[in-house]
Parts: structure tokens; sequence; C-alpha cells
């Protein structure tokens, strides 16, 4: 049966589309989140992890800073050490214990695997005594003929968050101030503390974004049945009705006949196209705040996908607020055979604090970071700070100032604020552009 038929059988007064190319378009972008979440979540605990499998329903460590190798965190810093936990909610609530840090620096932040933040709690939240998280997942299904309806069950005492589906994502961040302050963080780490009923589980697993359409697409089913969407976007599913994705577990690849796959084709081309760009629609050289909805998506599919990508477990802006630097012709990346200079008249404001960083980039000598906490780095008199970015060091005064960049390919510039200041989180603080000073015309 072909998808325009589908969608004259679903109804046209929902909305939605009559054609496979846009629903498959709009449904490979939706079903990206999952995927990508699922292949963190898989690379951490494995596809049936027990208990006591590093990663789930407990917090694993990871005892040193992140390189550039490192992508199963937002832009992952050098400045901070990652605890991650994959949490199962089918068997009950769980709670999550933050310690009181003492004035250092630590966040935690809960995700769903919709890519959307469910809570987050900082270290002036925390205060002298800790913070407690409670969640709930989704109540149980009792199915009687044919008939299913929630499971009654009694309420929670206190605050809860509500997770839509049994699976969520926490990512603290703890600061960490060079080598000799590893083991002060390490001891912050330990007492962090997940308190949940664990019984086995076998996650559903994800699919290369690079899959055929049906592949793709059923990995994308079986994460919705395991993850069932908010109630809320019951009206996209609606309008996607001719790919047959949906909270019903409806996708089988073989009810489509070959004159429907062109379609589906076209629309998964179309969706990896959009998730592809790096254009900005500020000016040359400006700096992008996230957009209002970061890490609270809503139904903004096609950002949600990207941010996913590049951002997966971010806190939202009001916790860590990051800023990018746009390129010479409007994109969000630099030729690294360029050189660059970055003139910072004042920091970013932040009560934690801050670090400018290349994102993807390895570099053979230098650093790839610079921060308020940087050894060795000169300020002008007036406070303002100069940074160097380029291949090759500068030399003389400029030397403790550079920012290495990569030997091949691009590199984003990124600005990032731990407990942004007002300015930052009122998007009033508006760096001075990125400067061209040489080279930079073409890519290798």
């Amino acid at each position: 049966m072909g998808g325009a038929a589908l969608a004259t059988l679903a109804g046209r007064a929902w909305g939605e589309v009559d054609d496979l190319r846009t629903a498959a378009r709009e449904a490979w972008l939706y079903g990206l989140p999952l995927i990508e979440l699922a292949r963190i979540r898989a690379a951490a605990i494995g596809a049936r992890p027990q208990a006591g499998t590093p990663g789930y329903n407990a917090f694993a460590h990871a005892r040193d800073v992140a390189g550039p190798a490192s992508r199963d965190f937002s832009a992952p810093e050098a400045d901070v050490l990652y605890s991650s936990a994959w949490i199962n909610l089918a068997a009950g609530a769980a709670k999550i214990y933050a310690p009181p840090t003492g004035g250092r620096y630590q966040c935690l932040t809960v995700t769903d695997m919709y890519g959307n933040a469910l809570a987050a709690v900082d270290a002036a939240e925390a205060g002298h005594t800790g913070r407690e998280i409670t969640l709930i997942g989704p109540p149980g299904r009792l199915a009687v003929a044919g008939y299913t309806a929630p499971m009654p069950r009694l309420p929670t005492l206190g605050p809860a968050i509500h997770a839509p589906g049994p699976w969520v994502w926490a990512v603290v961040r703890t600061q960490v101030v060079g080598q000799a302050d590893l083991a002060n963080a390490h001891a912050l780490q330990d007492e962090l503390d997940i308190r949940v009923k664990t019984k086995p589980a076998a996650p559903a697993q994800p699919t290369p974004l690079d899959a055929a359409w049906s592949d793709y697409f059923y990995a994308v089913q079986q994460l919705i049945n395991e993850n069932p969407p908010p109630a809320s976007e019951a009206l996209f599913f609606r309008r996607i009705a001719p790919l047959q994705v949906g909270e019903d577990g409806g996708f089988e690849n073989a009810r489509f006949a070959d004159p429907d796959i062109g379609g589906i084709l076209t629309g998964v081309e179309d969706a990896r196209t959009l998730v592809a760009q790096t254009r900005a629609d500020a000016g040359a050289f400006a700096w992008v705040y996230p957009k209002p909805d970061f890490a609270d998506f809503g139904m903004d599919v096609l950002y949600r996908a990207r941010s996913v990508l590049s951002q997966p477990g971010a806190p939202p802006p009001a916790r860590v607020t990051t800023l990018r630097a746009v390129g010479p012709g409007g994109e969000l990346s630099f030729a690294s055979n360029g050189y660059y200079h970055l003139n910072l008249p004042e920091p970013p404001p932040a009560d934690g604090f801050w670090t400018g960083r290349l994102f993807l980039a390895d570099v053979p000598a230098g650093r790839a970071s610079v921060g308020d906490r940087s050894v060795g780095l000169k300020r002008r008199p007036d406070g303002g700070l100069d940074i160097w970015i380029g291949r090759t060091d500068p030399g003389g005064a400029r030397t403790s100032n550079w920012l290495a960049a990569p030997a091949h390919g691009s590199f984003a510039l990124l600005l990032r604020a731990y407990a942004p200041g007002a300015a930052l989180t009122e998007r009033r603080y508006h760096p001075p552009p990125v400067e061209l000073m040489g080279g930079g015309t073409r890519r290798h």
C-alpha cells in the first residue's frame, strides 16, 4: 500500500503530510537523538547490563580530564572530570545524591533519551548538605483481554521529576584545577550516589546513522517502543503517518512497495543534508548563543538532532552557557591553516569558571583550551586578553596566549561559562568577533 493511500486512511484533518519524502525527513530527524544516545548507552554499558556493570544504575567515573578523542560528552573540557550513569527506572524510582562541594564547581544533569534535560543541579543548589533528586519513570502497563492501562502506584512523597521513558542519563561535571588537584576531585566524585532497584535490562540497540533506511527506522521504532514519547508529541506521529513510525510500534519496511522507496530515500537524504549544515544565521565572525529552547527542545526536531550530535548530555544554558564563534564565510568552523586573533576586553561573567577552547581539535603542540585557571596566561594592563589561534607558535609575548590549531582540517571555537552570570543568561554579553590575521582561505 502506498504512502498517499495510508495518509488518506489516517485522515487529513490531523494535518499530517501526504508524501513519504516529507514523512521520512521528519521521522529521520526525530529519531536521531534516540539513535545517538542509544549508541552512547551501548558503548557505556553494553547490550545486557547487569548489577555491578560500571555506569549502569551507578556512576562510572573518569579519573583524568577528557581529550580531543572524547566524544560522548558535550565538547569535553580539560577542566572537569566526568561521571556518567545510565539509570533504568523500570523497577521503581531512583534517588541521585549530589554532595556538598565546599565551593568547588560541580553540575549534575539528567537527560532523557530524546535529548531533553530533565534536571540540572549545580554546587550552589547542593549547598552545605548536598542535594537529592527523585526520578520516576512511566508507570507499568496492566494488560487485560487486549486492553492496557497504567498500573496504579502510590504517590511519591516530596518533589519528583518524571521521565517520559524508563531510561535516563545522568552526567556530572566536577571541576579540577590541574593534575595536583585530581585526588581532591576524585574524593568528591566518590560521594555521588544512586539508589534504585535493579533488574536485568536489555536496552534497545542503535544502528549507524548511515544505515539503510529500513534498518534505521526499525531501530528508531524499537527505541520509541522502549522510551514512550511525551503525550504532547502525539500530533507529530499523526503527521508522519505515511511512514508508519509511531507510538504503537507500526513500522515494517515490508509494507512499502518499490515506488514508495524512492520518496523515502530522498527524504532521508534531505534530513542528512539538514543535519550536516553548519552555517549560522549571524554574520561572519560573530558569536552565537544557544537557542532559548536548548536542552528543552519541544518539537524543534532539527535543532534537537544537531544539538545531540554535537553536545550530547549538555546542561541547560542557565547552568552552562556555550557561545560558538562564526567563521569567515558564516560557517560555524574555522580553517586550520588560518591565523586568528581574539580580543576579550573582559572575560565571560561566571560564578563558576570559564574556558575558551577548540572543539574537535587534536593539536600536536601547544594547548587546545585556555581559561580563567590557565597557568601562564598573560593579561593586558586593562585586564583584557589577547588570544592567538594558529598552527604554529606565534612567538614572543604571544606564546603564553597561544591556542594551537590542528594540523589539518577545520575546528570550532567555543567560549563556555559554568554557572554563568546574568549578562550571559540574559544574552547581554557579546565578545568581539574573531579576527582573521592571515591564511584561512581554504580547508585541507
